[in-house]
């Protein structure tokens, strides 16, 4: 496994990391152990979650830090605030300082833990201020009860406002964006991936495997695996996305590489990528998914796989 610091901070973290959205949901205790025991054998440190995650809100963050048990400071513990729906926003914002409080309180108890390595605003609530925010932050870093703080699903627009006012009202900064990026899902890389470079700020891709198109286990005229995402999201399985598909994995087959070879370890190559983040529901999709972040591709290769699935136009 290699590693990498986060954007311009000192949190050092996996290339890539285990999404925990599918524990608590997709995956009981016992096979949630299983998957995290895989991880931390095949060196994966960051592990990401949400106070949302789960059937019940809540229930990954619960069983996760059930099974890291007696483990904790082998990992990178993330998780994330201030999805709509989130434990109830009763009395304040998702973004505001009263609900960041409750929240964060939360999120340590079920954790087991009494701190959270990178702390993330999970969708911004379009009605705080990001000054109340960040600096209800700021308080949680002091206290020790935060390490870093993060983002996720932010505009370009919205981590430029955030660098800006955290150097203005002396906050501690956002170091990650967590946004949806992936080799069939590019447009990060207009304005999110160039604004968080520029304020230093490191991009955490989810659903990096576009939910399971570039896993090579699903083929033009196959029905998508039972019980899996694109079985209950069919229409993502379009003829246009199966075209690049078909593209890369030509690639892939050409360069002696899997097809998640291609879309970890490139994506791992874009400037500006931090961590991959990658669900999985078993212990071997983990092993793969580490193996696949061990290739680095050359420049060469790099401009060869992105050619083929150039960026959407700009809007």
């Amino acid at each position: 496994m290699r590693y990498r610091t986060l954007g311009e901070s000192g949190l050092r973290v996996s290339v890539v990391g285990l999404g925990c959205n599918n524990i608590g949901s997709r995956i009981d205790v016992t096979r949630t152990r299983e998957v995290v025991d895989a991880a931390i054998e095949e060196g994966v440190t960051l592990f990401d979650t949400a106070e949302a995650y789960g059937a019940v809100p809540g229930a990954s963050e619960e069983i996760l830090g059930e099974v890291l048990a007696g483990r904790r400071d082998q990992v990178v513990l993330a998780t994330k605030f201030g999805r709509p729906g989130d434990q109830g926003a009763a009395g304040g914002t998702l973004g505001g300082r009263s609900y960041i409080r409750r929240a964060v309180e939360g999120s340590l108890r079920r954790l087991r833990t009494d701190y959270i390595d990178l702390y993330q605003y999970h969708f911004p609530d379009g009605v705080t201020p990001i000054e109340e925010t960040l600096e209800a932050l700021t308080e949680l870093v002091r206290e020790g009860k935060v390490r870093y703080l993060g983002s996720s699903n932010f505009a370009g627009w919205q981590i430029a406002e955030a660098a800006h006012v955290a150097r203005a009202r002396g906050c501690a900064p956002f170091v990650s964006a967590q946004n949806h990026w992936s080799l069939l899902e590019r447009g990060a890389e207009r304005e999110v991936v160039p604004a968080a470079r520029h304020h230093g700020v490191g991009v955490l891709p989810y659903f990096p495997l576009a939910h399971g198109l570039l896993t090579g286990k699903v083929r033009r005229g196959q029905e998508p695996p039972a019980g899996s995402r694109l079985a209950e999201r069919p229409h993502l399985v379009t003829p246009e996305r199966l075209d690049r598909v078909e593209a890369l994995t030509s690639w892939a087959d050409k360069h002696d590489r899997s097809l998640l070879d291609v879309a970890v370890g490139a994506l791992a190559a874009l400037p500006g990528c931090g961590s991959v983040i990658a669900g999985a529901t078993a212990p071997e999709q983990v092993r793969a998914n580490a193996a696949a972040g061990d290739w680095e591709p050359t420049a060469e290769e790099l401009a060869e796989i992105t050619g083929l699935v150039p960026l959407p136009a700009a809007v």
